[in-house]
């Protein structure tokens, strides 16, 4: 027979204790200490998260054959279809300011909203207004008029260790204002091709689908990240891996969107890969990780740096660069006018460069911002193997630009009679006082003329 340990029989009393009916409540104190609860912390930080609700339409586009002349007839009855359909939304914000008024969710929880709608913890509904987003980053910043309002301290996002424990706070699936737990699970994940800019925290606390723009707080109940995505198969339920962008990334973010109404991003100037170690043997480098400079942009900050092809960045303003994807957000979360000082690998040699960041190139343009006339359109630039021409990416239905049939999908051949290639070429030929404006333009294998005025 086998011994019975003190330590098992200890278990085994508490087993019956807390299995039977008289005693069905966990104890408030086991030897005379109190039960650690997540309780407190909670308390004081809900109030901080809203649920966010949105309402809004977009287009429905109307089957090619519908347009086409030739199959027209055939479809009679059918060119009244409604060309809008209504659109709603669900998710989470963080007060981040409650003087202001000011918070912190998603691009893609508000994105195409016509109504937002703000439930604060106490249920009170409010109307709210953008103030700015950042589509690339996916990150936005509404505002709302209160006189009561909690906001939530920020942490140190760059502090944060795997392992750290994190509580999540949202509204997933439009349940109601809901907290998990878990840990941080991985920092620095990129390359996931959920958002142009990435630097994400992983963790393990459960998010579902509207928790997006929710919190992820520390143990203090200081914001680490907001959440933002899930790795689930269909994107439908947690599996134990979400994403919340760092703190501080949102931080360098807002300030922009609450000055601006949007992120105005620099440029460098080149085209980089990751330091492979096939690279890093052949440049004879005993080096793990950087960034290889595979072309630099002429007149570009990085050529007036003097960074040269074959180039190994090893950090950027004392920062180890560990990737192309870590480097890219770098630049991104830098203004205009910033000062970049860069390690490089030069032959073998170490080599410190600065660089000024620099006006990203413009590709695309509002029609408002060329003439009234054209308001509603948005108008791109490409440019494909040195083949340069331009694009209405978008059109308002119903705005000045649709009322004069220009059309998603326009490829703009010239404008008053003379080729328009580039940006800069349409901003010579429409001027914002013009009465009329004579496009040329192909749409499918058809070329039209449309006068504007």
């Amino acid at each position: 027979m086998f011994p019975v340990r003190p330590v098992f029989l200890s278990i085994a009393l508490l087993l019956v204790v807390f299995t039977s009916n008289t005693f069905a409540a966990l104890p408030a104190y086991i030897d005379g200490q109190p039960l650690p609860s997540l309780a407190p912390m909670i308390e004081k930080t809900r109030p901080a998260v809203v649920n966010i609700a949105t309402r809004g339409s977009v287009d429905i586009d109307n089957h090619p054959l519908l347009n086409d002349p030739l199959f027209k007839r055939f479809f009679k009855g059918f060119e009244n279809l409604p060309q809008r359909k209504e659109v709603k939304s669900l998710g989470s914000g963080v007060i981040i300011d409650a003087e202001a008024g000011y918070i912190v969710t998603n691009h893609h929880v508000i994105e195409g909203a016509d109504e937002i709608s703000v439930t604060l913890h106490d249920g009170q509904q409010l109307e709210a207004k953008i103030v700015g987003s950042d589509p690339e980053a996916d990150v936005a910043i509404l505002k709302i008029d209160h006189d009561d309002l909690i906001s939530i301290p920020f942490a140190d996002s760059s502090s944060v260790r795997v392992g750290d424990f994190a509580v999540a706070i949202g509204n997933p699936f439009g349940l109601g204002q809901t907290v998990t737990s878990g840990i941080i699970s991985a920092l620095g994940r990129t390359g996931l091709g959920i958002e142009g800019y990435e630097d994400f925290i992983q963790t393990d606390a459960s998010i579902n689908p509207g928790n997006s723009g929710g919190a992820l707080v520390n143990l203090r109940g200081e914001l680490v990240g907001i959440n933002t995505a899930i790795l689930a198969s269909g994107g439908t339920g947690n599996v134990g891996i979400g994403f919340a962008i760092p703190i501080n990334m949102v931080r360098e973010l807002t300030d922009q969107l609450i000055e601006f109404g949007e992120v105005r991003r620099g440029m460098l100037g080149v085209i980089m890969q990751n330091l492979t170690p096939e690279l890093a043997r052949a440049f004879g480098l005993d080096l793990h990780q950087g960034v290889v400079i595979s072309q630099v942009v002429e007149d570009s900050a990085a050529s007036k740096a003097g960074l040269k092809v074959g180039d190994v960045i090893s950090q950027i303003n004392g920062v180890t660069v560990k990737s192309a994807s870590a480097m890219r957000n770098m630049v991104g979360l830098m203004r205009v006018g910033a000062k970049m000082e860069i390690d490089v690998i030069r032959e073998g040699d170490e080599v410190k460069l600065t660089a000024y960041i620099e006006d990203e190139i413009e590709q695309a343009i509002a029609g408002e911002k060329l003439n009234p006339k054209l308001a509603g359109a948005s108008i791109e630039s490409h440019d494909e193997g040195g083949n340069k021409f331009l694009v209405v990416a978008n059109v308002t239905r119903g705005s000045a630009a649709w009322n004069a049939r220009l059309r998603r999908g326009d490829l703009i051949l010239s404008v008053n009679r003379a080729p328009v290639k580039t940006l800069g070429d349409l901003k010579e030929m429409v001027k914002a006082d013009d009465e009329q404006i004579l496009f040329n333009v192909q749409r499918g294998q058809t070329a039209l003329f449309i006068l504007i005025q």
